[in-house]
C-alpha cells in the first residue's frame, strides 16, 4: 500500500519535475535551452535548479565560452535514484 508521504516533496513543482525530467534523457542541457523546453523565465529557472542543486540532485556547471557566460545542468546519481523513487511511488499511486 502506498502512502502519499512516499513521495518527493522535492519533485512536487512543475518546473522542477520538468527539469528532472530533461536531465533523466539529456546528459548536460545549457540554460538558454532549459528554459526554452519549459517556457519559464529566468528567474524561475534559475531559483527551481538552485533548490534540486542543494539537494544534491542536479549538478550546475558556470563556465565562460569566449566572453559570454554559460550555465548548464546534469543530473547527479542521487538525483536519478531520487526521481526514479518518485516516479516508481507516482505509479503505484496510480494503480491503486
Amino acid at each position: 500500500m502506498l502512502k502519499i508521504h512516499q513521495l518527493n516533496k522535492e519533485f512536487e513543482s512543475r518546473v522542477r519535475l520538468g527539469i528532472m525530467s530533461v536531465l533523466m534523457v539529456n546528459d548536460w542541457v545549457d540554460f538558454n535551452e532549459m528554459k526554452q523546453l519549459l517556457e519559464v523565465t529566468d528567474g524561475n529557472l534559475a531559483s527551481h535548479s538552485s533548490a534540486l542543486e542543494k539537494s544534491n540532485y542536479i549538478e550546475i556547471k558556470k563556465e565562460f565560452v569566449g566572453k559570454k557566460p554559460k550555465t548548464s545542468y546534469r543530473v547527479t546519481q542521487a538525483g536519478r535514484k531520487a526521481f526514479e523513487e518518485h516516479l516508481s511511488a507516482l505509479e503505484k499511486l496510480l494503480r491503486n
